[in-house]
């Protein structure tokens, strides 16, 4: 069954290159990103991982514990580890899942028959603190995913679940926000004095915080 936005991430208990962890003990209070690869030792696979292992302190500034996920063997992962870190530069510094049973694919529906009936798709999932899901994202098998794009969306969940606005079409961090239609004209005049109205039903103002 898929994992739909607003679902709770299911939990798992699951071996990994930092040992068995319990997804939510593991997570804690903090958000996470949890995604998949299709097997070791692939050459998209390893640029992504260690892409994201070079932006490891963006993702601790903003709270973000960061788990990835192969069908492969806790061996191989180690041995893999190595090229990571030779074709990018960057040593593995955070969690992989070795998921040879693929039960943590098949609990986020990370296997799709009609691509491939035995290796996961390329899934990412954004997960916050009350352990809900806040984004989902699948790539084909030959595009590498594109982090900094994760990260603006990060960006955007944490700004938004703290104040009433929304972010508009490619959004940065420090930019105009859209104040929320649950936000009356009296309300907004208080919470973001000088804002702007372009529309009725489009407003704009500084971002919060």
């Amino acid at each position: 069954m898929a994992v739909r936005l607003g679902d709770d991430a299911p939990n798992f208990t699951a071996e990994t290159t930092e040992g068995t962890l319990d997804f939510y003990d593991w997570k804690g209070d903090s958000w996470a990103v949890l995604f998949s690869h299709p097997k070791d030792f692939t050459p998209v696979c390893t640029t992504e991982l260690g892409r994201v292992a070079g932006l490891k302190p963006e993702f601790d500034k903003r709270d973000v514990k960061v788990i990835g996920l192969s069908v492969d063997e806790l061996g191989n992962h180690g041995d893999w580890g190595q090229d990571i870190k030779d074709v990018t530069g960057n040593e593995l510094n955070f969690p992989l899942i070795a998921d040879t049973d693929r039960t943590v694919s098949d609990l986020y529906d990370m296997i799709h028959p009609n691509a491939n009936d035995t290796l996961t798709v390329r899934s990412v999932f954004v997960i916050g603190p009350d352990n809900k899901v806040k984004l989902t994202l699948t790539y084909p098998a030959s595009t590498g995913r594109n982090f900094d794009e994760i990260l603006r969306v990060i960006d955007s969940l944490q700004l938004t679940a703290k104040h009433k606005v929304a972010t508009p079409s490619d959004w940065k961090d420090g930019e105009d926000v859209i104040i929320t239609g649950a936000v009356s004209d009296e309300e907004a005049a208080e919470q973001f004095p000088g804002y702007q109205t372009v529309k009725p039903y489009l407003r704009t103002t500084k971002q919060p915080g």
